[in-house]
């Protein structure tokens, strides 16, 4: 790990206009510089830089950031990564954190095993091209299936004779790599984080290894920074007797892990990224076919069912995605089982089913690469009309699978976080359906409802697991009910409000957190200076207001972890944070404030005020406990119309007197806000 001291120092010397004119051409446009983006197809240069602000951002696809957030997009690195590519360019010597004799040993075990499969990889395409029988056997199946040359290349494919006499396995011990690494031996306590590729087996009897891919072809499964992680291999048709397995992976280890990788991410991230889409296919064969045909921005799932921590890889790069599968039952079923696990990571998804008996590979075959890449733009839809499509197909006036698809659409609604979004599809899934708004709604809340208390559940089975309590079955935890009530507020439209306040708080954390404006004195007397930051949360802890996006929250006390520090800057700490949302939060919200534009001026500094801000602030935090007080009216006199609370008159009386106490808050508050109170 990289110590604290030294980050800072690697953000403090990285220089945006040195950094950004390492990749494009940038030109004086006043103050700034400007050039064309290298984040999308952009014709007319809409990519400005301002060395005063040391940001930069495209005005027609809203990328940019720090020069940290630059190369972690530019060059898709991970944070480390990224700050030891700037350390490097800058000539700052990297400080890791001592590691512990364990960690050495795993990171040891790890950096051996990439090496053996780098061999590994080398030598199954040696096999391939070099070897009469890869020639004749692996090579002639790839030409049969179409494939240029420069695409076998590209994607480095190989061949695994059939060689009994001198096997992989026996080659690799021969030029000096360890048995250890070759094999795989299982943690006993977690077999995710076994030691070795997996390439070989061993009979326990005899001693001797047999490599596992033998007379099969070869993909191998690169990690997103271009190392060999990991192997797919096929066994060729003719060889397919006695086989039960066609495809084989390789075994989960301390390098590769099928639930969170892509076969092909390595070759597409710079088109996902620079398309802002992500095409989602099964196989192997589908992805080389597509990037024949000139999509380049596609994975395939190697295999397994889609995964959350596939989705995340792909959501690291942009929020949409089209999956795209064979047009037979197999095919829709695969796409309607990953469509909820996108859809809850807050990403748009949209599907395309190909022609019954095509995959993308043996469609690809019969057409242009124009008309391939016509047919995807013309025949993606959303996942309403996909499931409303099914509706129409399978359920002709049959009650019980109708209902069974509504229930599907439900379902994929209810995994929609986003408030606004979610209630703009089930006004379409009504339209759709042909049912009642408010039917499709109360649908909805139900599952939305059962949806939470499952993952209350699981948190709390995770939390006995960690502590080595036993878990009771169907036992629910003491948390469930808030959690529900407040996911579920009967006034989504206030939550939405209070959310965009609580935003405009974080803002003024971000860009001003370590400005010190308010001087309070204390019960003595004495004047105590305190910074944006620390008003805002005393205050807030005060009132015990807990803020609804967990990420402001985080924000703002990492914040005030951080202000007493030095050198502590807001905007510069949190456009650099590691964590890619906070970046992002942060870039964004600065951008906002520096009104960044061609026509911007020299200084780009705020004409803000010590007052000015003090003022603004206070307004924010008025106005942000104004909408929450008004909600608690709002159910305080809900509670006051329930019969039975009508019947109890000392619990009624003591209704009104809380109501009465929050009308003269509200009061106080709106008059510090402005407003009206009426009633």
């Amino acid at each position: 790990m990289i110590d604290r001291a030294t980050i800072d120092k690697i953000i403090e010397a990285a220089n945006i206009v040195d950094v950004v004119s390492d990749f494009i051409t940038l030109k004086r446009a006043g103050a700034n510089l400007k050039g064309l983006c290298p984040f999308h197809d952009d014709r007319t240069p809409s990519f400005m830089v301002s060395p005063a602000k040391n940001i930069c951002h495209c005005f027609a696809c809203g990328e940019g950031g720090s020069p940290l957030n630059f190369i972690m997009k530019h060059e898709q690195l991970s944070y480390p990564d990224a700050l030891r590519y700037l350390a490097k360019k800058y000539g700052i010597p990297i400080q890791e954190k001592e590691q512990t004799e364990e960690q050495k040993k795993v990171q040891t075990d790890r950096d051996s095993m990439f090496i053996v499969n780098e061999w590994a990889n080398n030598w199954f395409q040696k096999q391939l091209y070099e070897t009469d029988e890869g020639v004749a056997i692996g090579l002639a199946y790839f030409r049969s299936r179409g494939f240029r040359d420069d695409i076998l290349k590209k994607f480095q494919v190989g061949y695994c004779p059939d060689n009994r006499e001198n096997p992989m396995g026996k080659t690799a011990i021969a030029e000096g790599y360890q048995e250890k690494y070759l094999i795989n031996v299982p943690d006993e306590k977690d077999t995710r984080q076994s030691i070795g590729t997996g390439l070989c087996l061993k009979n326990e009897e005899t001693g001797q290894l047999r490599d596992r891919f033998r007379n099969r072809v070869i993909w191998p499964i690169f990690s997103q920074s271009g190392r060999v992680a990991g192997f797919g291999g096929r066994v060729l048709d003719k060889a397919t007797k006695g086989v039960n397995v066609k495809y084989l992976n390789s075994p989960e280890s301390l390098v590769y892990s099928k639930r969170n990788e892509l076969f092909g991410f390595f070759q597409a991230k710079q088109a996902i990224s620079k398309k802002d889409r992500c095409y989602l296919v099964e196989g192997y064969t589908d992805v080389m076919a597509m990037h024949q045909n000139g999509v380049e921005n596609v994975v395939a799932s190697s295999g397994t069912a889609l995964t959350p921590g596939q989705i995340s890889i792909i959501r690291r790069l942009t929020n949409n995605i089209t999956v795209i599968y064979d047009g037979d039952s197999a095919g829709i079923k695969a796409s309607e089982r990953g469509i909820d696990l996108i859809l809850a990571a807050g990403m748009n998804v949209k599907l395309l089913l190909l022609p019954e008996g095509e995959d993308p590979d043996s469609f690809g075959r019969k057409h242009s690469a124009s008309e391939f890449q016509q047919y995807i733009e013309e025949h993606q839809i959303d996942f309403l009309h996909f499931k409303s499509k099914l509706l129409a197909d399978e359920a002709k006036n049959d009650p019980q699978a109708e209902s069974k698809m509504v229930n599907s659409i439900v379902r994929s609604i209810a995994n929609i976080p986003d408030e606004i979004t979610r209630a703009l599809y089930i006004r379409q899934a009504a339209k759709s359906t042909l049912l009642e708004e408010k039917l499709i709604q109360d649908a909805v809340t139900k599952q939305v409802r059962a949806n939470l208390e499952e993952q209350a559940r699981e948190r709390e089975r995770e939390r006995r697991r960690a502590a080595g309590e036993a878990i009771p079955e169907g036992e629910a935890p003491a948390e469930q009910p808030a959690a529900i009530q407040h996911a579920i507020a009967p006034d989504s439209g206030t939550r939405i409000q209070d959310r965009r306040k609580e935003g405009l708080l974080i803002q003024m954390i971000i860009r001003n957190g370590e400005r010190r404006v308010f001087c309070i004195k204390d019960e003595e007397d004495n004047e105590q200076v305190y910074s944006v930051t620390e008003f805002i949360y005393y205050n807030l802890q005060q009132d015990e207001i807990t803020l609804s996006e967990p990420l402001y929250m985080k924000i703002m006390e990492e914040a005030m972890e951080r202000i007493n520090e030095e050198k502590f800057q807001a905007a510069a700490y949190f456009m650099n944070h590691p964590d890619a949302q906070i970046a992002h939060i942060a870039y964004v919200m600065c951008t906002d404030h520096e009104q960044l534009s061609k026509y911007h001026g020299e200084s780009g500094t705020s004409a803000d005020t010590d007052t000015m801000l003090a003022e603004q602030v206070q307004y924010l935090l008025s106005d942000l406990k104004l909408s929450i007080i008004r909600q608690e009216i709002k159910e305080l006199v809900a509670q006051t119309k329930n019969p039975e609370i009508l019947k109890d008159k000392e619990r009624y009386r003591a209704l009104l007197n809380e109501f009465k106490e929050k009308k003269e808050v509200e009061r106080i508050l709106a008059k510090m806000c402005g407003d009206r109170v009426l009633g």
